[in-house]
């Protein structure tokens, strides 16, 4: 028998973009491993709490077992995470909003996983990077993503030009996350420092009641610069495809 037989699954539980939606928009596998699995990882025990309340209005929160694995876990402490699936048991990894370990830390738990022999079982649900990919018209054979751009000014500044250069040298997407309360000071940056014929791609609040996925060239985002405010956002440089 190997490892991999004795020991538990790690599971990767996709949940909802927002507020908005409800078990129609998840797989019937998703709901009956929530119904089944009493040991998670997660950022926030509460948001994740909520999260299996919205899959099984029904659950018993008493008997779940929860971790905490954010980006500021020690190796130690994954270790521990680790044992817990090495002794048998099954588990997932639960995300803030759509998939685990993209733009997430869970990443790390993973990584021990693969490390340590532990099979690792990726569920499908939302991903807002993908998502938005899809649905940019820009180019989906080559596209790369680059988590959060500096926060600093011009460190910032400096990113963008680099991303809307390999966006022309070479045809890829760009695509890049922001906190939601620095939205509208990225796009005023990305107005200002790109050319007028590169394509951006704002996609806001993806899955979502009035969210949309809008792609033109910045020449007329600067004549109708919208307001993004607090929302999720993923933002893509790119050309249109010749």
């Amino acid at each position: 028998m190997s490892n991999a037989d004795r020991y538990g699954t790690l599971y990767l539980m996709p949940v909802w973009l927002g507020d908005g939606g409800g078990i129609e928009q998840l797989p019937p596998e998703n709901i009956a491993l929530a119904q089944r699995i009493d040991l998670y990882f997660c950022e926030h025990e509460k948001t994740a709490r909520q999260m299996l309340r919205r899959m099984v209005p029904g659950i018993d929160l008493a008997i779940l077992e929860m971790h905490r694995l954010d980006k500021d876990s020690k190796a130690a402490e994954v270790g521990d995470m680790l044992r817990l699936l090495k002794d048998g048991r099954d588990a997932a990894i639960i995300s803030e909003a759509g998939m685990p370990g993209i733009a997430d830390p869970g990443a790390r738990l993973v990584q021990a996983a693969h490390a340590t022999g532990v099979n690792v079982v990726p569920l499908i649900g939302p991903s807002s990077l993908l998502l938005a990919m899809a649905a940019s018209g820009l180019n989906g054979q080559q596209f790369t993503f680059h988590g959060y751009l500096p926060v600093k000014p011009h460190e910032r500044k400096q990113a963008i030009k680099r991303l809307e250069q390999e966006a022309i040298r070479t045809g890829a997407a760009q695509l890049f996350i922001e906190t939601p309360y620095r939205n509208d000071a990225l796009l005023a940056d990305l107005l200002k420092e790109c050319a007028p014929d590169t394509v951006l791609t704002i996609a806001i609040d993806v899955t979502q009641t009035g969210g949309s996925v809008r792609s033109c060239e910045i020449a007329r985002w600067r004549k109708e610069k919208p307001e993004l405010g607090k929302r999720p956002a993923v933002f893509i440089l790119g050309i249109w495809p010749r």
